[in-house]
């Protein structure tokens, strides 16, 4: 896994989930600076991540799926992510999610 290289790419769904939680913390909080603080939180943990993506424990989900998910805890929130292997010499680190820590995961990861 040292000389591993991985791809980072993002689901649509990551991006409105974060936009969300951004628009309701900028908007319905009236705190813009909290907004781009933990904006700026996740896009440091996820490019922190990536140069070893699968070194971390993989989250045990209660359905089966064809890869695991991994996840990132940034302050009160998680983001999902999978590691794709499609047989080139890069892996791909997809994210997926970002949830409230307390949100339920039921059918969502």
């Amino acid at each position: 896994m040292a000389d591993t290289k991985y791809i980072l790419r993002y689901l649509p769904i990551f991006y409105e989930e974060l936009e969300e939680t951004m628009i309701y913390i900028a908007e319905k909080l009236m705190n813009p600076q909290a907004a781009n603080n933990l904006l700026d939180a996740v896009e440091r943990a996820i490019l922190g991540r990536l140069p070893h993506a699968e070194s971390f424990e993989p989250y045990h989900s209660l359905k089966e799926r064809k890869y695991p998910y991994y996840r990132i805890y940034v302050k009160n929130f998680v983001v999902y992510y999978v590691v794709i292997d499609d047989e080139g010499s890069d892996k791909i680190m997809e994210v997926r999610r970002f949830l409230h820590n307390k949100q339920n995961r039921d059918g969502k990861v």
